[in-house]
């Protein structure tokens, strides 16, 4: 699909559409937190800060696709007729695409406690932002001896559950008040309780494979970035737009397969770039992966080579040098680990373009090549 200067407009008004809707939900919210004092009200401030501005991968595939499925639906109805029908349904798919980004921003938080991770796209997260406010209160009341490092550590990280759980619940009460048919909402909550379900379970699993509790075979690698990032990612926008446009439910199948080919592309990719992209554009610490012994697909098949023995004494150190970070990828790159997760994504994305010949529509399938597009040329 060629991107046209019309194409680019269509996209800066949906992301000035998703902004607002989201600066309205947020503001709603950060205005009623301040009856709770400061320091409530301040998680919302700072959540507003992270979400605002952002990409917004997942309601802009959701609108994109929306908007593409209403295009040829409608050349067989009479628009005029269709159209003030039409404004207000988008404006609720709107909505709920805001409310996805939502819950991105919800998993995001979560992740990073569980990570113990303060810095996101070069810049302090949530937590890191609350642990350097509350890290200059504590220097005021304790000194600069660091007794209390420990609690403002434990602080917060505590604020980033607890808005993590205050955006889920957000979440669902978006989708629960839409205003669509009964069933429709119903269709939509069951979606988004699956995908919540779906995310938490490859959380868990990337959990236990990091902490050595669950064996690290690929298998079980590829199921837990199916689950943690191809549902919610590309699935659970792809199915709710199909949902809203009224969309045959072959459709939507043929969609949410396509998202999952996606998805599971689009992780193997981010681990790549994790580990050998460049973090001046990425904004990572580049050797983050490797310090946490992160149980990737690169991973997974340096274990099966001659080269695993001079690289496992350095996986999973925290204290782990640049020049011994430097040492593991070139060890990567020789043993093959780099040029076979490349093969894998090469697999997913040849499955990718051949569910597009199935029954998705034309329009959609440019949508999705588009999207292709942009992921396999992306290097943050």
């Amino acid at each position: 699909m060629t991107i046209t200067s019309s194409t680019v407009r269509s996209r800066t008004d949906l992301c000035t559409a998703i902004e607002n809707e989201l600066g309205g939900l947020i503001g709603k919210r950060a205005s009623a937190a301040t009856v709770y004092g400061p320091d409530f009200a301040r998680l919302w401030e700072l959540a507003g800060q992270n979400v605002l501005g952002g990409k917004f991968v997942r309601p802009l595939l959701l609108m994109e696709t929306y908007d593409a499925l209403n295009q040829t639906q409608q050349s067989h109805q009479n628009h005029q007729e269709t159209g003030t029908a039409e404004s207000r349904h988008r404006e609720t798919a709107i909505s709920i695409a805001a409310a996805i980004e939502l819950l991105h921003y919800a998993f995001l938080l979560h992740d990073d406690v569980i990570d113990g991770d303060l810095v996101r796209r070069g810049h302090p997260n949530l937590i890191g932002s609350l642990l350097e406010e509350a890290g200059e209160t504590a220097r005021e009341t304790s000194g600069a001896d660091g007794t209390r490092a420990g609690s403002v550590l434990h602080w917060a990280q505590t604020g980033g559950i607890l808005m993590g759980d205050m955006l889920l619940a957000a979440t669902h009460q978006s989708f629960a008040r839409a205003d669509l048919p009964h069933e429709l909402r119903l269709r939509l909550l069951d979606l988004l309780e699956h995908t919540i379900n779906e995310t938490v379970a490859g959380e868990q699993l990337d959990v236990g494979l990091g902490d050595g509790v669950i064996a690290p075979d690929l298998q079980t690698i590829l199921v837990m970035c199916g689950y943690k990032t191809a549902t919610y990612t590309f699935e659970l926008p792809l199915r709710a737009a199909a949902a809203l446009a009224g969309a045959d439910f072959a459709v939507e199948n043929a969609l949410a397969t396509a998202g999952r080919h996606l998805g599971l592309a689009f992780q193997l990719q981010d681990d790549l770039l994790s580990t050998f992209g460049d973090p001046r554009r990425h904004g990572k610490d580049p050797f983050s992966d490797l310090r946490e012994g992160k149980e990737t697909a690169i991973i997974a098949h340096a274990r099966t080579t001659t080269a695993w023995p001079d690289i496992e004494p350095f996986f999973g150190r925290p204290e782990l040098s640049v020049g011994d970070g430097e040492h593991v990828r070139r060890h990567l790159t020789r043993c093959g680990a780099e040029a076979f997760v490349e093969g894998l994504i090469e697999e997913q994305m040849q499955a990718f373009n051949h569910q597009l010949t199935s029954t998705i529509p034309a329009s959609v399938r440019n949508v999705l090549l588009d999207l292709a597009v942009q992921l396999e040329g992306r290097q943050s």
